[in-house]
């Protein structure tokens, strides 16, 4: 009988999935604002899914950089110096920091417009070293084509960012390009840090019929503020973020960042079990949502056609 048992017992432990081992995610973003939260949250609860469990055989560390570069570097090297099994940056410049301070751990960074721009890897398919991740490039022709379905008779486009992100100089060059072919002329105004970000908005009055704002988190940490600039001087704006739809921006179309998240966590559960992170192709987020606000439209002296709103996967009233 023994054999017979033995038998069984190891056919029963072949068929229970394997238990995930002891692991250290590390997880850093430039900010903290509701889309860099959501690609936070993806990632864990992927993790958790695959049997990556917090507290238990996870210990899931978060730092932010508070929108401060130095601060990243400063995490970036702590990371290094604690050798978790994966490191997560979200956003260009957390990813920047990471990417210069450990060539052995490996990255899965994710919400970087554009990481061949960005320095962090040198070819897509095959990046090579210790890093992978996603992007999340804007799709800037359909951004121009809303807006221009929304306000027929826009002219020119108001582009608040901040200039000493690598991202939004990147996607600056992209909307130039799909201005120019859509006819309409791109006019800039930087911010540097958040508190600079109501008085770059103010710089576009009379010189912009629309602000479009990109996934730059140092404008939308401080969105606030240039939606009370929008708003007062009936200036529509628009943000390349749907999350920044529901605090005041008339309408985005891009994606859901919880899903960029979940995507990226897929990417981190497979290093995890093994494979080199150098041979993941770089992905580009799948997926796209049209966010509008009635009330933001009305505030800024814009009136939401049917078209946009009957097509539209979340309508705030």
């Amino acid at each position: 009988m023994r054999p017979i048992l033995l038998a069984l017992a190891a056919t029963l432990a072949l068929s229970l999935p394997a238990k995930a081992e002891n692991v250290t995610v590390a997880v850093t973003a430039i900010v903290e604002h509701p889309a860099l939260d959501a690609a936070r949250k993806g990632v864990l609860d992927v993790l958790t899914a695959a049997g990556y469990k917090e507290g238990e055989n996870l210990k899931f560390v978060f730092e932010s950089a508070q929108g401060n570069p130095a601060t990243a570097a400063q995490i970036a090297r702590q990371f290094a110096g604690d050798e978790p099994n994966v490191i997560v940056p979200i956003s260009t410049p957390s990813a920047q920091a990471v990417v210069s301070a450990t060539r052995d751990i490996p990255v899965v960074f994710t919400a970087v417009s554009d990481p061949l721009g960005a320095q962090l890897v040198k070819n897509m398919d095959k990046p090579g070293g210790n890093v992978t991740g996603l992007s999340d490039m804007s799709p800037v022709g359909e951004h121009l084509a809303l807006i221009k379905e929304i306000l027929p008779k826009v002219k020119t486009i108001g582009y608040l960012y901040n200039s000493g992100e690598a991202n939004s100089v990147s996607l600056l060059a992209v909307l130039k390009a799909e201005a120019e072919k859509a006819g309409l002329t791109v006019v800039e105004s930087a911010a540097t840090k958040s508190a600079e970000v109501q008085g770059a908005a103010r710089a576009l009055v009379g010189r912009a019929d629309a602000i479009y704002i990109p996934t730059d988190n140092t404008i939308i940490s401080a969105l606030e503020g240039a939606v009370a600039v929008a708003e007062e001087s009936k200036l529509p704006l628009f943000t390349a973020d749907t999350d920044s739809v529901s605090r005041g921006s008339i309408a985005a179309l891009g994606f859901n960042y919880y899903d960029v998240g979940k995507q990226t966590g897929e990417i981190v559960v497979r290093v995890l079990k093994g494979e080199n992170p150098g041979d993941i192709a770089v992905k580009t987020a799948a997926g796209s949502d049209l966010v509008v606000n009635k009330a933001a439209a009305a505030k800024m002296g814009a009136t939401l056609p049917e078209s946009v709103l009957s097509r539209a996967n979340k309508v705030i009233e």
